[in-house]
């Protein structure tokens, strides 16, 4: 799944937490060269009102921060329109709410995948989108709208470094540290250059591994972990 950020335009926030705004403008390229063309949108929203499905409203795309309920979604000229109702008997929308009164909250973000695509040139058009969720975030959005794709399948390969980075702290307190290969495919899998991912395997954590038969483990290792996560 895919995200892309927009301009929060709210016409108006109720007492019981209603409001409206767009989840996505047409015509606009974005920094990654894509574009957002009229009707991307009509399947999915038609396949949830036969399916009895909604749309989410998250905090921020977390599935674990359900704050509301989108009431009516629909394309008009503009983009993707939405009247939204946040949940007030849950805390986290009751704080969205109060972001939204002081203007705190910059925009809406959609979740989404792609079914169908077609290059223009230089810009790559998103004729059709599957909508799955509609997002209030915090960021701030440029003039007309600020569009910025974040990679779900980038976040994920995050959470995997930070298992896998778990896993060497596992390896070293239980006194069996993984081999220095492995360790060098951690850093390059996290974006060091291969010579440096050499270097420091073959240096830094070779001596901290070497450490745990000359009696001092614990602090070489300790310090060695803590100067990479802060790294």
């Amino acid at each position: 799944m895919k995200t892309k950020d927009f301009t929060l335009q709210v016409k108006e926030l109720t007492e019981d937490g209603t409001f409206e705004g767009y989840g996505s403008i047409f015509g606009n390229v974005d920094a990654y060269g894509e574009k957002v063309v009229p009707g991307a949108f009509v399947e999915s929203l038609a396949k949830h009102r036969r399916e009895g499905t909604n749309v989410l409203m998250l905090w921020q795309h977390d599935p674990d921060n359900p704050i509301g309920v989108w009431e009516d979604l629909a394309e008009d000229a503009k983009g993707l329109y939405g009247k939204g109702r946040l949940i007030l008997e849950v805390q986290k929308a009751r704080e969205v709410r109060a972001l939204m009164l002081q203007k705190a909250i910059g925009g809406l973000s959609i979740g989404y995948r792609e079914i169908e695509t077609e290059p223009d040139g230089n810009v790559r058009l998103l004729k059709k989108l599957e909508l799955y969720e509609i997002s209030p975030v915090a960021f701030p959005a440029n003039r007309r709208a600020r569009i910025e794709a974040v990679k779900f399948g980038e976040l994920e390969a995050l959470a995997r470094r930070g298992e896998r980075l778990q896993e060497l702290a596992r390896c070293f307190r239980d006194g069996e540290p993984m081999p220095a290969k492995e360790f060098e495919e951690i850093l390059r899998d996290a974006g060091f250059p291969k010579s440096a991912a050499v270097q420091i395997a073959s240096v830094g954590y070779a001596k901290a591994i070497r450490s745990e038969s000359e009696g001092s483990k614990a602090n070489e290792q300790a310090a060695f972990l803590q100067a990479l996560l802060r790294g």
